[in-house]
Protein backbone atom coordinates (compact mmCIF):
# COMPACT_ATOMS: atom_id res chain seq x y z
CA UNK A 1 0.00 0.00 0.00
CA UNK A 2 1.61 3.19 -0.93
CA UNK A 3 0.73 6.39 0.13
CA UNK A 4 -1.10 9.32 -2.79
CA UNK A 5 1.95 11.13 -1.99
CA UNK A 6 4.47 8.39 -2.24
CA UNK A 7 3.68 7.69 -5.69
CA UNK A 8 4.24 11.50 -6.96
CA UNK A 9 7.49 11.72 -5.16
CA UNK A 10 8.72 15.09 -5.94
CA UNK A 11 12.31 15.05 -8.60
CA UNK A 12 14.21 16.95 -6.21
CA UNK A 13 13.31 13.84 -3.46
CA UNK A 14 13.55 11.10 -6.01
CA UNK A 15 17.32 12.85 -6.52
CA UNK A 16 18.12 12.79 -2.77
CA UNK A 17 16.62 9.32 -2.66
CA UNK A 18 18.97 8.23 -5.85
CA UNK A 19 22.09 9.61 -4.28
CA UNK A 20 21.34 8.16 -1.14
CA UNK A 21 20.86 4.86 -2.50
CA UNK A 22 24.52 5.13 -4.43
CA UNK A 23 26.03 6.33 -1.44
CA UNK A 24 25.01 3.25 0.67
CA UNK A 25 25.62 1.10 -2.33
CA UNK A 26 29.31 2.79 -2.11
CA UNK A 27 29.83 2.19 1.96
CA UNK A 28 28.44 -1.34 1.62
CA UNK A 29 31.53 -1.82 -0.92
CA UNK A 30 33.68 -0.27 1.55
CA UNK A 31 32.28 -1.89 4.97
CA UNK A 32 33.07 -5.22 2.67
CA UNK A 33 36.95 -4.09 2.18
CA UNK A 34 37.37 -2.69 5.69
CA UNK A 35 35.77 -5.53 8.06
CA UNK A 36 34.81 -8.37 5.95
CA UNK A 37 38.22 -8.46 4.62
CA UNK A 38 37.62 -8.41 0.72
CA UNK A 39 40.18 -7.33 -1.52
CA UNK A 40 38.31 -5.39 -4.57
CA UNK A 41 39.99 -6.13 -8.01
CA UNK A 42 40.27 -3.24 -10.95
CA UNK A 43 36.85 -4.23 -12.24
CA UNK A 44 35.43 -3.65 -8.67
CA UNK A 45 36.83 -0.46 -8.29
CA UNK A 46 36.28 0.28 -11.73
CA UNK A 47 32.15 -0.32 -10.74
CA UNK A 48 31.92 1.98 -8.36
CA UNK A 49 32.66 4.99 -10.50
CA UNK A 50 29.04 5.54 -11.50
CA UNK A 51 28.06 5.52 -7.49
CA UNK A 52 30.21 8.27 -7.41
CA UNK A 53 29.08 9.84 -10.56
CA UNK A 54 25.07 9.56 -9.01
CA UNK A 55 25.44 10.80 -5.98
CA UNK A 56 27.13 13.93 -7.13
CA UNK A 57 24.57 14.33 -9.92
CA UNK A 58 21.45 13.55 -7.56
CA UNK A 59 22.79 16.39 -5.05
CA UNK A 60 23.28 18.73 -7.43
CA UNK A 61 19.67 17.85 -8.76
CA UNK A 62 18.50 18.11 -5.40
CA UNK A 63 19.67 21.96 -5.64
CA UNK A 64 19.65 22.87 -9.24
CA UNK A 65 16.59 25.28 -10.56
CA UNK A 66 14.18 23.19 -11.97
CA UNK A 67 14.52 23.07 -15.49
CA UNK A 68 17.76 21.35 -15.03
CA UNK A 69 16.88 18.64 -12.38
CA UNK A 70 15.33 16.09 -14.84
CA UNK A 71 18.19 16.22 -17.11
CA UNK A 72 20.36 15.60 -14.57
CA UNK A 73 18.08 12.94 -12.99
CA UNK A 74 18.59 10.75 -16.38
CA UNK A 75 22.01 11.15 -16.36
CA UNK A 76 21.90 9.77 -13.48
CA UNK A 77 19.76 6.67 -14.34
CA UNK A 78 22.01 6.35 -17.12
CA UNK A 79 25.07 6.07 -15.08
CA UNK A 80 23.76 3.34 -13.28
CA UNK A 81 22.21 1.14 -16.75
CA UNK A 82 26.47 2.00 -17.38
CA UNK A 83 27.35 1.04 -13.70
CA UNK A 84 25.11 -2.53 -14.57
CA UNK A 85 27.06 -3.18 -17.96
CA UNK A 86 30.28 -2.72 -16.14
CA UNK A 87 29.27 -5.35 -13.71
CA UNK A 88 28.12 -7.62 -16.28
CA UNK A 89 31.09 -7.33 -17.36
CA UNK A 90 32.55 -8.10 -14.58
CA UNK A 91 30.38 -11.36 -14.14
CA UNK A 92 31.08 -12.74 -17.39
CA UNK A 93 34.82 -12.79 -16.46
CA UNK A 94 33.61 -14.33 -12.74
CA UNK A 95 31.94 -16.88 -15.42
CA UNK A 96 35.12 -16.90 -17.42
CA UNK A 97 32.66 -16.55 -20.35
CA UNK A 98 35.18 -13.92 -21.37
CA UNK A 99 38.56 -12.41 -20.65
CA UNK A 100 38.51 -9.29 -18.69
CA UNK A 101 39.28 -5.96 -20.52
CA UNK A 102 41.48 -4.21 -18.06
CA UNK A 103 45.17 -5.10 -18.08
CA UNK A 104 45.02 -4.59 -14.63
CA UNK A 105 43.42 -8.11 -13.63
CA UNK A 106 45.91 -10.22 -15.67
CA UNK A 107 49.25 -11.66 -13.50
CA UNK A 108 51.95 -9.67 -14.17
CA UNK A 109 54.74 -10.94 -17.02
CA UNK A 110 57.93 -10.61 -15.93
CA UNK A 111 61.02 -10.69 -18.52
CA UNK A 112 64.83 -10.47 -18.12
CA UNK A 113 66.47 -9.04 -15.72
CA UNK A 114 67.75 -10.42 -12.19
CA UNK A 115 65.37 -11.79 -9.71
CA UNK A 116 65.81 -8.91 -7.16
CA UNK A 117 65.05 -6.44 -10.21
CA UNK A 118 61.89 -8.99 -10.97
CA UNK A 119 60.57 -8.31 -7.12
CA UNK A 120 61.02 -4.67 -7.17
CA UNK A 121 58.67 -4.60 -10.10
CA UNK A 122 56.16 -6.00 -8.43
CA UNK A 123 53.23 -4.32 -6.60
CA UNK A 124 53.32 -4.04 -2.66
CA UNK A 125 50.01 -4.63 -2.14
CA UNK A 126 49.07 -8.04 -4.48
CA UNK A 127 45.93 -6.94 -6.25
CA UNK A 128 42.71 -9.35 -6.89
CA UNK A 129 42.38 -11.38 -9.75
CA UNK A 130 39.04 -10.33 -11.66
CA UNK A 131 37.90 -13.81 -12.37
CA UNK A 132 37.64 -14.92 -9.07
CA UNK A 133 34.60 -14.06 -7.70
CA UNK A 134 33.22 -12.81 -3.87
CA UNK A 135 31.06 -13.94 -2.36
CA UNK A 136 29.00 -11.64 0.43
CA UNK A 137 26.91 -13.96 2.05
CA UNK A 138 29.07 -17.38 2.14
CA UNK A 139 26.48 -20.50 0.84
CA UNK A 140 24.55 -17.91 -1.79
CA UNK A 141 25.58 -18.40 -5.40
CA UNK A 142 25.72 -14.89 -6.13
CA UNK A 143 29.13 -12.67 -6.24
CA UNK A 144 29.24 -9.13 -5.07
CA UNK A 145 29.76 -8.34 -9.21
CA UNK A 146 26.29 -9.81 -9.63
CA UNK A 147 24.65 -8.27 -6.50
CA UNK A 148 25.80 -4.70 -7.79
CA UNK A 149 24.28 -5.62 -11.24
CA UNK A 150 21.02 -6.62 -10.00
CA UNK A 151 20.99 -3.34 -7.58
CA UNK A 152 21.82 -1.19 -10.35
CA UNK A 153 19.33 -2.19 -12.68
CA UNK A 154 16.66 -1.60 -9.66
CA UNK A 155 17.57 1.22 -8.35
CA UNK A 156 17.96 2.80 -12.45
CA UNK A 157 14.67 0.85 -13.81
CA UNK A 158 12.69 1.91 -10.13
CA UNK A 159 14.07 5.60 -10.50
CA UNK A 160 13.19 5.72 -14.48
CA UNK A 161 10.10 4.79 -13.73
CA UNK A 162 9.18 6.91 -10.46
CA UNK A 163 10.59 9.92 -12.84
CA UNK A 164 8.14 8.86 -16.19
CA UNK A 165 5.47 8.71 -13.63
CA UNK A 166 5.64 11.90 -12.20
CA UNK A 167 5.87 13.15 -16.32
CA UNK A 168 2.99 11.20 -17.33
CA UNK A 169 0.31 12.72 -14.44
CA UNK A 170 1.73 15.59 -15.66
CA UNK A 171 -0.13 15.26 -19.31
Amino acid sequence: MYSHAARRAPPRSLAVLIALAAAAALGVAYAAEVWGGLVPCALCLLERWPYRIVVVLGLVAAVAPRGFVKPLLIAAICSLFAGAAVAAVHVGVELQWWPSPLPECAAPHFSGGSIADRLAAMPARPSKPCDEPSFLIPGVPLSIAALNMLFALVLASVSATLLGQRRSRRR
